[in-house]
């Protein structure tokens, strides 16, 4: 199959890579139909998130089932499924409290980094690790379910009520589904994104007459967001201190993006006299992800997908994502799409 690894100088390369099958009895093989570039991914490339050299990249996907393990019960061969790539060992300790998301054994189990993820034809999961697309879902929608996971495990860690005001910071991909979902909970949400093109594109999603109005954009530098946020969200991950200026007294700020090479400095002060709290969400429980594949139902999520590429074509969609040095956004969320027949069902 074909398949984009990651080489020695952090790019991407397509490869001709060994189809994978199953191995354990719970195992399944899907057929990718549609991967979304993630943050993430974009980090490896640039030098901000580590992965090991020679793994097929990629975790965000949906697709068919190609084949089975014959312990498998919950799928079959056809069914449309979602990658839910937070995957765990079950038997550490964390994860016996139920804290999966923190598991004790995640080396080797991290999908697109250091296991063989959906930049690819083919990917191999646990049967625990699938979902399946509801039937009045297509796929361009399903797609976009895993990061709607990441957003409300960050909006639910940092506690978001109706009725409050919430702050994103960051009007990526990332930014905007959070922003989506933050809405959905009754919030009032301010957007914040410096890309002129970036703002743009959400705006025009946001100005759709289903959000009322209750998403608005905003440039970082808007007097409009000084002290707003009951809770502000980071989805970012390297602006720490600009998101303590949004947070209202007594509020709430979730540090969600990641970014291995990020730093901040905070004064214990301010925290103590403003009644701040500062929280780290990370990786979402899997216990979310059904509420995500539901929730997915009410929200326009397909809108995020500004762009698509063939595999082969993974240069250009890097350069949409101003992950090649000399170039600027041009994408919101950008989609590979591996060489299948009815690839886009």
């Amino acid at each position: 199959m074909k398949a984009l690894t990651l080489t020695a100088e952090r790019t991407l390369t397509l490869v001709d890579h060994p189809k994978p099958e199953p191995l354990a009895a719970d195992d399944i093989v899907i057929r990718v139909t549609q991967s979304g570039i993630c943050g993430t991914d974009r980090s490896v490339l640039v030098g901000k998130f580590p992965a090991e050299t020679g793994v097929v990249m990629g975790h965000e996907a949906v697709g068919f089932v190609d084949s089975t393990g014959p312990g498998v019960t919950r799928f079959a061969v056809g069914d449309r499924v979602i990658v839910n790539p937070t995957l765990y060992c079950g038997n550490c300790a964390n994860c016996l409290e139920g804290h999966w998301n923190f598991c004790g054994r995640k080396a080797g189990t991290e999908v697109g980094l250091d296991y063989d993820g959906s930049f690819a034809e083919f990917i191999r999961l646990p049967e625990l690790f699938c979902h399946a697309v509801p039937e009045d879902m297509d796929f361009d929608r399903a797609v976009v379910v895993e990061p709607l996971a990441c957003a409300l495990n960050n909006i639910e860690a940092g506690r978001l009520a109706a009725g409050e005001t919430a702050v994103i910071v960051g009007g990526g991909p990332m930014g905007v589904v959070t922003a989506m979902a933050a809405q959905l909970y009754g919030a009032t949400v301010l957007l914040v994104e410096p890309d002129p093109v970036r703002g743009r594109l959400g705006q025009e999603i946001f100005d759709a007459p289903e959000f009322g109005g209750r998403v608005t954009v905003h440039t970082p530098d808007d007097p409009a967001l000084a002290e707003r946020g009951d809770l502000v969200v980071d989805s970012v991950g390297n602006l720490l201190e600009q998101s303590i200026g949004y947070a209202a007294v007594r509020g709430r700020v979730v540090v969600m993006g990641f970014n291995s090479n990020a730093s901040a400095t905070v004064r214990p002060l301010a925290l103590l006299q403003r009644g701040l709290q500062i929280i780290g969400a990370g990786d979402y429980n899997s216990m979310i992800f059904p509420k995500a594949v539901e929730l997915a139902r009410q929200l326009p999520l397909e809108r995020v997908v500004t762009h698509r590429f063939a595999l082969a074509d993974h240069e250009e969609a890097f350069k949409a994502l101003a992950a090649v040095p000399g170039t600027e956004y041009t994408a919101l969320k950008v989609v590979l799409v591996p060489p299948h027949p009815g690839a886009d069902a």
